[in-house]
């Protein structure tokens, strides 16, 4: 396979999970913000501009933070080229320039959600949640499309590729900017025999895990109240649900290996190896304990690190044209 075709089909991946991650991020924020105790508002709407690197770019265009202009900017705007609307144009983008190596269902499905979504800032839409769940169900229906009807071949492994490196990147961010939003001074993240949570912390916890569709496996895991020190140990270390950093990593080092090389390949191959899987490895053999003694932000901040080297590796080992 060219350099080229891959590095579209794995961007072409990369933004679509991005598209859903964002709504994903926006979701959560709209809940926190609706708290009647809310605590630190303006500082909730400005995560996803900090997190996406957007906040100069807002303000250039707005005066003052504000839920709705938030939205239109994050959402529909296609002059940002980190909102929603953007990210499903280079995706398309990407497919069409790669329809030779994807199914008509996969096409079908990403060029359909990306003519409706064009005319979103024309017609509006009934409301930010209905936006939410519709770019949500678009992304599902294009992974079902490429699980269900793409041959098990290097296209699937760089569209997966990109999924994951996306994904992980994603919920670490997450977690880390609404875990300091949630609990600032960590009340939240004491050991279980702690004191319960206010109910605005109660509320914000179950934003998050809602918004990584992780709610229900955290009850299914633990069967009683929430509480922070729970959440991060179910969204960095369970291998069982699908967007918690050890799941993404798991399939991040599964997935390399089926990559053929190319002439010349194999040694540049290795050291996106090697990375994936001690991070895997560092993960799978981690404690929730370890992860709050050195500070959750602190530990994150290294995990993301970490994933930008794999994919800057990813990028020069199979991306680059030689």
């Amino acid at each position: 396979m060219l350099s080229r075709t891959a590095s579209q089909l794995y961007w072409m991946s990369r933004y679509l999970e991005r598209a859903e991650n964002l709504v994903r991020m926006l979701d959560v924020t709209h809940s926190l913000s609706l708290l009647p105790q809310s605590r630190g508002a303006t500082t909730e709407l400005a995560a996803p501009l900090a997190v996406t690197g957007s906040l100069d770019a807002y303000h250039a265009k707005h005066d003052k933070l504000a839920a709705e202009q938030l939205f239109n900017f994050m959402a529909l705007d296609l002059d940002n080229p980190t909102s929603v609307l953007s990210c499903l144009k280079f995706a398309r983008e990407n497919a069409h320039a790669v329809r030779g190596q994807i199914t008509s269902e996969m096409w079908e499905a990403i060029n359909a959600t990306w003519l409706e979504a064009k005319e979103m800032p024309k017609r509006g839409i009934p409301s930010v949640s209905a936006f939410f769940d519709w770019v949500k169900e678009r992304s599902h229906l294009f992974r079902g499309a490429t699980y269900g009807t793409l041959q098990r071949n290097d296209a699937y492994c760089f569209i997966r590729l990109g999924t994951f490196i996306e994904r992980a990147d994603n919920t670490a961010r997450l977690l880390d900017v609404k875990s300091q939003l949630i609990a600032p001074a960590q009340p939240s993240l004491m050991p279980v025999d702690a004191p319960a949570e206010s109910a605005p912390d109660f509320y914000a916890w179950s934003a998050l895990l809602r918004s990584l569709s992780a709610f229900e496996a955290y009850h299914a895991a633990y069967r009683d109240a929430l509480d922070g020190r729970r959440v991060t140990e179910l969204l960095i270390l369970r291998p069982d649900v699908p967007r918690s950093l050890r799941a993404c990593c798991d399939e991040i080092r599964a997935i390399l290996p089926q990559i053929e090389a190319g002439i010349g390949a194999q040694d540049a191959g290795r050291d996106v190896k090697k990375l994936a899987g001690k991070l895997a490895i560092q993960i799978e053999y981690g404690s929730v304990d370890e992860i709050l003694a050195l500070g959750l932000h602190e530990w994150l901040t290294g995990f993301l690190q970490r994933s930008a080297r794999i994919s800057e590796a990813v990028r020069e080992a199979y991306l680059e044209a030689t």
